[in-house]
């Protein structure tokens, strides 16, 4: 089974390196796509002289400019369709998301789900290093997607997912409309919606200690206003 993991990243030097060599030293093979958005600060370079390294599996798209996170996504999406690979994962370069839990999302998918969600609050809050107010507010976040959509997830504005292949491809990806932090949520919701099996992993969330976050309140209002109309939207798979 091939799998991919796409990073997206927007001026991450402090991270990347150290990202690809803990990726590529699990004890699943796995194969790294960094989808960056035109970085000032070298990111691109970086993986650039790393492919030198990892030749065959570790991957770059550039792009001009910032595009939105969901925009990276599915850039990522389509191309490990189009390159076969069975299981795509997304996570941050942060290390917010420990790279291990890679193994135990994909393998979750393997024994059955469609897509697997790294989840802060199936089991309790499993946050560190957050502030009071921004873990409020995400935790509220979650609860107000489910209280508006019923849709039975945790943590649905997570952003480390394991999705299949049948997942991605029933997925209308034309249709996402959401390219913030709100397409998170759009992609669950839709897997959910089309009968899809969504099964949530326990894991532990670590704030960044390099680099800067790249949330705005543009992009939380965008998933605000976002979710409101999701209950509202004709949801048509593919195949």
């Amino acid at each position: 089974m091939r799998k991919l993991v796409i990073i997206p990243t927007y001026n991450e030097k402090e991270n990347v390196s150290a990202m690809i060599d803990k990726v590529f030293s699990l004890r699943e093979p796995f194969e790294l796509l960094f989808i960056d958005d035109g970085s000032p600060d070298g990111t691109a370079q970086i993986v650039r002289a790393r492919q030198k390294e990892y030749p065959e599996t570790l991957h770059l798209i550039e792009r001009s400019g910032k595009q939105g996170l969901g925009t990276a996504y599915l850039a990522g999406f389509r191309w490990g369709l189009e390159h076969g690979f069975d299981y795509i994962c997304e996570m941050d370069c942060d290390f917010s998301h420990n790279p291990d839990d890679l193994v135990r999302l994909y393998r979750t998918a393997a024994a059955g789900s469609d897509v697997v969600v790294g989840s802060r609050y199936v089991e309790g809050v499993n946050v560190v290093n957050w502030p009071m107010s921004r873990l409020l507010i995400s935790y509220f976040a979650s609860m107000y997607v489910r209280t508006v959509t019923r849709m039975p997830l945790r943590d649905a504005t997570a952003g480390f997912v394991c999705y299949s292949r049948r997942a991605l491809e029933r997925i209308d990806l034309d249709a996402v409309r959401m390219k913030g932090y709100g397409f998170q949520i759009e992609m669950k919701y839709t897997a959910w919606r089309l009968g899809l099996g969504v099964k949530e992993v326990s894991i532990v969330f670590t704030e960044r200690r390099e680099g800067a976050s790249k949330m705005s309140g543009g992009i939380f209002g965008e998933a605000f206003f976002g979710v409101l109309k999701l209950p509202f939207r004709k949801i048509r798979g593919r195949g």
